[in-house]
Order: structure tokens, then C-alpha cells, then sequence
């Protein structure tokens, strides 16, 4: 029995695996590096202004709180913990994106913080960006209060409750949510797996409240980043909803006979002036001496003349 016949089968897989990775590996460097690369010469450096805002913010509030005054000023504008009300919370969340994390070198995410910021802006714009960020930050916050409540032993998603005591801030959950709505939308499996892959990673090997909430991060985003560019779809999905429902309201309540139309009552012609009678023919009047000396059918003739 000879190996021949497996052997180019086999080459040839290998080819069509090549040519298949080599396609997405060049998809993606156009769509994660040459397209915003370009949209950033365009716009100039007005394109980094994010990426520049969120590293300054990150390293002025990293100087401040190296003082006792400073690091309490820190706390109570962007300091975040379980144990605090919801409201004041929510408050923070903006401040706390630029707030180091305790756990986490500063310096050596700046990088990452810089890259993360400035590639959204130049895919995504600056509003959208900022949504992003903000709103896998907050689902990272408000999970973190709900594992927290659950308690430990909660399908090992719970916290104990010493976790509320300890001070969540920091910008890696919208760093992490940047990289991966960007691989949503962009089809990057290559960031999607250096940045998903490596937050599981990260809550399986530590399991504490940072990789929890990164994994939240990370889920929002997936799920941001599947309904983007589904806007009229969801749209048109609604409003079919609603006039479901209407319908269902509509046969559900009591039937109603409409009572039967009179009929318009016809209007009176209108004069547009005084109605005139036409007057009548003028009657000849036979003289009767003329009538009386004449025959009876001369009287006749004259009177029909």
C-alpha cells in the first residue's frame, strides 16, 4: 500500500488553508490599519484628539493621586466601588475612565490606552466612540454591583463581599470594548482573539473583579457591535410589533356598530339675483263698433290677427 494518493490530498488543503488565512490576514490589515491610516492623513492630527485626551487624562490623575490631598480629590471625583449609591456611581463613571487602576502599571498601558482611543476615532468618530467606552464601562460597573449582590458560590459568577470595598476604576474595560466592537464590525478575528481571548484568559487564570468586569466588556461590545448597522432593520421590526399590538388591542375590545349615515339634506339653489318673470305677449283688443258691423268670421280673422 503506497502513500501517494493521501499526499497531494493533503498539499492540497494546506494550499487552500494558506490562501484562505492569507485573505483574512489581508482583509484585516486594510480594515484595521491602511483604512484608518488614511482617514487620519485626511484629518490630520484633529483625528488623535481622543487618543490624546485619554492618555493626558490617565497621567495627570495618575500625578495628583501620588499626593494624600490629591489621591482624595481622585477618589471622590472618580473613585467607584459596589458599596456606593447607584446614582453617585453612574456620577463618577465619566471621571473614572481616566482614573489608574490600583492593580495595573500605568506607563505600560498608556500605549494600548493611546492605540485604542485613536483607532475608534478614526473608524468609528468621536461621538460613537465615546459611546462605546462609556457604555461597556458602565455594564462593567453595574455587573460588578450584581455579582456582588449575588454572592459567592452563584454559579461561580458571584463575589464575595469584601469585592464591593474595592475601587473600580480605570480605562481597561473601554479599552477592551473598543478593540472589540472595532473586530465586530471590522470581521478582525486576529484583535478580536489577542483582546477576547486574552480577558478569558486573564478571568480564568485571576479570577478577581477586573477580569469579570472585562468579560462584561467584552460581551456588551459583541453584542454593540452585532447590531451595528442594523438600525432600520430594528426599526422596521418595531413598528410591525406595534401594529401587532394595536391590532390585538383593537379586536380585543367590545364591537361597536357604527349608527347608519343620514343623508346629506340637499342645499336650496342659490339666486345670484332678483328673479324676474318674463312679461306676458301683448293681446290686440278688437273695438267692438268694429267688431259689431263686421260678419262673424271677419270678427274672427281681425281677432286673430
Amino acid at each position: 500500500m503506497t502513500t501517494e494518493g493521501p499526499v497531494p490530498w493533503c498539499c492540497s488543503l494546506l494550499a487552500r488553508f494558506a490562501r484562505f488565512t492569507g485573505r483574512i490576514l489581508r482583509a484585516e490589515w486594510h480594515s484595521i490599519v491602511v483604512d484608518p491610516v488614511h482617514r487620519l492623513v485626511r484629518r490630520g492630527l484633529s483625528g488623535l484628539l481622543l487618543g490624546f485626551v485619554a492618555a493626558f487624562g490617565v497621567v495627570f490623575f495618575h500625578d495628583i493621586a501620588q499626593h494624600p490631598a490629591g489621591a482624595l480629590w481622585v477618589t471622590r471625583l472618580g473613585g467607584v466601588r459596589a458599596d456606593l449609591p447607584l446614582w453617585l456611581s453612574l456620577l463618577r463613571s465619566p471621571v473614572s475612565l481616566y482614573v489608574p487602576a490600583l492593580d495595573l502599571p500605568v506607563w505600560a498601558g498608556i500605549t494600548t490606552l493611546f492605540l485604542s482611543f485613536a483607532l475608534a476615532e478614526a473608524v468609528l468618530g468621536r461621538a460613537r466612540t465615546l459611546a462605546i467606552a462609556y457604555a461597556t464601562t458602565v455594564a462593567g460597573t453595574l455587573a460588578a454591583r450584581v455579582m456582588v449582590a449575588a454572592g459567592p458560590g452563584w454559579w461561580g459568577l458571584g463575589l464575595p463581599p469584601a469585592c464591593a470595598h474595592v475601587l473600580d476604576t480605570g480605562p481597561s474595560a473601554a479599552v477592551v470594548g473598543l478593540f472589540t466592537y472595532l473586530s465586530v464590525i471590522r470581521r478582525a478575528p486576529v484583535v478580536f482573539t489577542m483582546t477576547g481571548g486574552s480577558m478569558v484568559w486573564e478571568s480564568v487564570a485571576v479570577p478577581n473583579l477586573a477580569g469579570r468586569e472585562h468579560l462584561i466588556a467584552v460581551g456588551t461590545a459583541i453584542v454593540l457591535g452585532l447590531l451595528h448597522g442594523r438600525r432600520a432593520h430594528l426599526q422596521a421590526r418595531l413598528r410591525i410589533l406595534l401594529r401587532v399590538r394595536e391590532r390585538g388591542f383593537a379586536h380585543a375590545g367590545p364591537a361597536v356598530i357604527p349608527a347608519p349615515a343620514r343623508p346629506p339634506a340637499k342645499a336650496a339653489p342659490e339666486l345670484s339675483g332678483p328673479s324676474v318673470l318674463p312679461a306676458p305677449a301683448p293681446h290686440r283688443s278688437v273695438p267692438p263698433r268694429a267688431a259689431a258691423g263686421r260678419s262673424p268670421d271677419a270678427a274672427m280673422t281681425a281677432l286673430e290677427r
